[in-house]
């Protein structure tokens, strides 16, 4: 197994690590329902899959046997 022949420093091993930051997600609101969701995901409102405000999926049809 491969072992490092000197040990890393804190500050060189914080240096590496200094553009791994989190970011706050950009919130989009749609169009047609006023709805706040992640960009470039669809999200349900009221029984309805929306992306980019149009309907994907509509559960409140109901279903003929």
């Amino acid at each position: 197994m491969a072992h490092p022949k000197r040990k890393i420093s804190k500050t060189r091993r914080d240096k590496r690590r200094t553009h791994y930051k989190a970011t706050a997600p950009q919130i989009a609101k749609d169009p047609t329902t006023g709805e706040a969701h992640l960009f470039h995901r669809a999200h349900w409102h009221e029984g309805k899959l929306y992306y980019r405000g149009q309907v994907l999926i509509d559960n409140t049809e109901e279903v003929e046997a």
